[in-house]
């Protein structure tokens, strides 16, 4: 392994490290492919729910504006 050139900004680098803009070797790596869980439907897609709770809101909020109104 050879060392990197000593400068006045940057200290010598000790035996292993790897020098900045340089990548490590993957030692130990375990990470391996996987195969993606299926998609959870509606039950994942918050979009749905809150579209629910803004359509329930709309609901009642129409009721009190009839009722305000003298429709119902």
């Amino acid at each position: 392994m050879t060392h990197s050139p000593v400068t006045t900004t940057t200290p010598p680098l000790r035996h292993g490290l790897t020098p900045p803009g340089e990548t490590p070797p993957a030692e130990g790596s375990i990470s391996e492919a996987h195969v993606e869980r299926a998609d959870g439907g509606i039950w994942e897609h918050p979009v749905f729910w809150a579209g629910l709770v803004l359509f329930g809101a709309l609901v009642v909020a129409g009721y009190f504006l009839a009722r305000i109104f003298g429709f119902a």
